[in-house]
């Protein structure tokens, strides 16, 4: 069992930055992919970026790309999105996920999730 506690979010303005920190519990978090996905009001629940066990894999969603980046540290049981240049469309509910040990973009493929935080982009 992993539970995971996101923190982080904010208002912030649009071409700013935000971390999101994801802490989890448990001994078996370096098992585990870690994943950040987002859900925009009235919209579905969607892929962000994904990390291996290890962090040595990593994928990110085309609209993310190159201005996010997912880090984790297994010693502290806590994965990161670091998150530039934000865009108003990147408005949203961040959710923190754990899945199996191989890295995936797919939602269903997480079986622990956080409660969420809420980021706030304005233009």
């Amino acid at each position: 069992q992993v539970q995971l506690v996101e923190s982080g979010g904010g208002l912030v303005q649009a071409g700013g930055s935000l971390r999101l920190s994801c802490a989890a519990s448990g001994r078996t978090f370096s098992r585990h992919t870690m994943g950040w996905f987002r859900q925009a009001p009235g919209k579905e629940r969607v892929f962000v970026a994904a990390t291996s066990w290890s962090g040595g894999v990593t994928y990110y969603a085309d609209s993310v790309k190159g201005r996010f980046t997912i880090s984790r540290d297994n010693a502290k049981n806590t994965v990161y999105l670091q998150m530039n240049s934000l865009k108003p469309e990147d408005t949203a509910v961040y959710y923190c996920a754990a899945g199996g040990p191989i890295a995936t973009m797919g939602r269903y493929e997480y079986d622990y999730w956080g409660q969420g935080t809420q980021v706030i982009v304005s233009s």
